[in-house]
Formats: structure tokens, sequence, C-alpha cells
């Protein structure tokens, strides 16, 4: 039995974060936020367009793809304590995974989302239905 759905997730989470504050990405915004010693980067609520503020969409991209990739790391952490303790994944967090993973794939084609973890959430969801079936298989064999 592989344990390898948490530790996809953390190296996920790590590289899409590493690549946030690459100079292919978000550098540029990142040594501005630098600046401000990574403090008030935005004015919140004063950039709404609601509140005729004027949103910073480069700050505020550089922002959520790095903090994206922070989010990935605990919740493949998670995951990985889930597979070790339990031996499977809740399928309930699989569905989630996927369409979360699915909404991105929409709004965003040309992505990570489409090439890595689409593939990965498949993957995920086969692996728990095979383990499933394997599970049962051998309870079925016992009696």
């Amino acid at each position: 039995m592989k344990i390898i759905h948490g530790k996809i997730l953390i190296f996920f989470g790590i590289i899409h974060s590493l690549l946030g504050v690459s100079p292919w990405a978000f550098w540029k915004q990142f040594a501005g936020f630098t600046g401000k010693f990574f403090f008030k980067i935005s004015e919140g609520l004063f950039e709404f367009p609601l509140l005729d503020g004027q949103m910073n969409y480069e700050h505020f991209a550089a922002f959520w793809f790095f903090y994206f990739g922070l989010l990935l790391i605990p919740i493949g952490v998670l995951v990985h304590h889930v597979e070790k303790t339990n031996g499977q994944i809740p399928k309930n967090f699989i569905w989630i995974y996927l369409i979360i993973v699915v909404i991105g794939v929409y709004m965003i084609p040309f992505s990570g989302m489409t090439f890595l973890m689409l593939p990965h959430a498949t993957y995920m969801l086969y692996d728990s239905y095979k383990k499933h079936n394997t599970s049962n298989k051998q309870r079925n064999e016992e009696k």
C-alpha cells in the first residue's frame, strides 16, 4: 500500500509557493512587499470596486498564488496522516477535492490545476475505489 497522496499535495504546495516568489512569476510584487515588511500589502476592502476602490490585481494575484501554495501544505500533511493511520482517504474529501479542482480547471484551463491537480484528483479517486474493492474482496474471502 503506497502512501503518496499527502506527499503529492505537500509537494504541490511547496512548488506553488516557491514558483510564486520566483523571477518567473511574482518576484517583482514580492520584492515590493518586502519594502513594507509584508505588512499591509493591500488596502483591503478599500480596494474593493463596490466601494469605488481600485484593486491592484498584480498584488492580489501574487498574494493568492503564494498563499494557495501555503494552504496546500497543511492539507497535504493532514491527508498524509489520514493515509498512514486509516490506510484510506475518506471519499467525501476526495470528491470535494475533485470538484474544487474541476472548478479551477474550468476557470483557468491552462494551469497547474489542469495538468497536475486534475490527474492527481482522478488518481486519488481511482486509488480509493481500488482500495475499497480490495478490502471488500478480502473481507468476503475471510468469511
